[in-house]
């Protein structure tokens, strides 16, 4: 499993804010070439993410990817033609509203692989719907593209787009929500929530990361360093969880030992929808590096 709880954006035209992205323990860092930078700025700020791409030690479990302008501006187009390269893991797209957006970065990423001696498919894209037109097309967006590794919501933009009113309830944009998540979960790639703009708020940004793992989320956008060990704290397992779903995990291979499909926990019958949470929890809690105790442990300990 790959994590991607937490994505930091850092601003591609900030020289001192990209050499130390790496060191805030975020999954994923994006080197922002288009919201963060003026338009006067661009062509700088794609030179200096360009390098920083090779000569920057972003640590070697951090998840290098730049946000690109839209593919439907000349900036987007170049944006790709310089910063591919051997460190970059991938891409976000953002306003993206149909497949081909996804289609014309996917083949030019391609070109550029080969152009540069790269193994091709090795870079990932992550496509961002923030418009009432890309969500009604979250569906076919998600399954258009191989590399597609999850889609993301743009909160802000999107409000504008509907006329709506961003509010802490985040009702504008809780159907959008709900729609890429069913995207997602139908393609089997990610689904990745947007920011929480109050990086001081710190108990909003809980209460919103709560509900939106509720919903279906694999993750979140961040703006500041600070908010990514709060979005770490709620998509992790709780130690409580992840002892349950060793216990699941010994059920399951006892009952496969004996040749039973009835697996049972004490008194109560496990369905399947429960052992393929169990799996899931126990996969994050291994690629968080988080405790995981053996069955003999857990019943030492009195079965807690």
């Amino acid at each position: 499993m790959k994590l991607r709880r937490s994505r930091l954006y850092v601003p591609g035209n900030t020289p001192k804010m990209i050499p130390p992205a790496g060191l805030y323990g975020a999954d994923v860092i994006s080197l922002d070439l288009e919201d963060a930078v003026h338009p006067e700025f661009k062509l700088d700020a794609r030179m200096l993410v360009s390098e920083a791409l090779k000569v920057v030690d972003f640590g070697p479990d951090t998840e290098v990817t730049v946000r690109i302008n839209p593919i439907s501006t000349p900036w987007g187009k170049w944006d790709i033609k310089q910063i591919v390269c051997e460190r970059l893991d991938g891409i976000y797209i953002p306003k993206v509203e149909t497949t081909e957006d996804v289609i014309l970065v996917d083949d030019m990423v391609s070109e550029m692989e080969q152009k540069k001696g790269l193994q091709l498919g090795r870079i990932k894209l992550f496509a961002t719907m923030e418009t009432a037109k890309g969500i009604l097309n979250a569906k076919e967006i998600a399954l258009c593209s191989k590399r597609l590794e999850g889609i993301t919501i743009g909160g802000e933009d999107l409000t504008a787009d509907l006329g709506g009113i961003r509010s802490p309830d985040g009702i504008a944009i809780h159907t959008s929500r709900q729609l890429i998540v069913l995207a997602a979960k139908a393609a089997g790639i990610q689904a990745i929530d947007t920011v929480y703009s109050d990086f001081q708020d710190m108990e909003g940004l809980r209460r919103e990361t709560e509900l939106i793992k509720k919903m279906g989320f694999d993750g979140k956008a961040c703006i500041h360093p600070s908010q990514v060990e709060v979005i770490h704290e709620v998509f992790n397992p709780t130690p409580e969880e992840i002892g349950y779903a060793v216990r699941v995990k010994k059920a399951m291979e006892e009952a496969k030992l004996k040749g039973s499909g009835v697996i049972a926990i004490g008194r109560k019958m496990v369905d399947r929808p429960i052992m393929l949470k169990a799996e899931r929890i126990l996969a994050l809690a291994e690629a968080a590096e988080l405790p995981i105790p053996t069955f003999e442990e857990l019943e030492e300990g009195g079965g807690k």
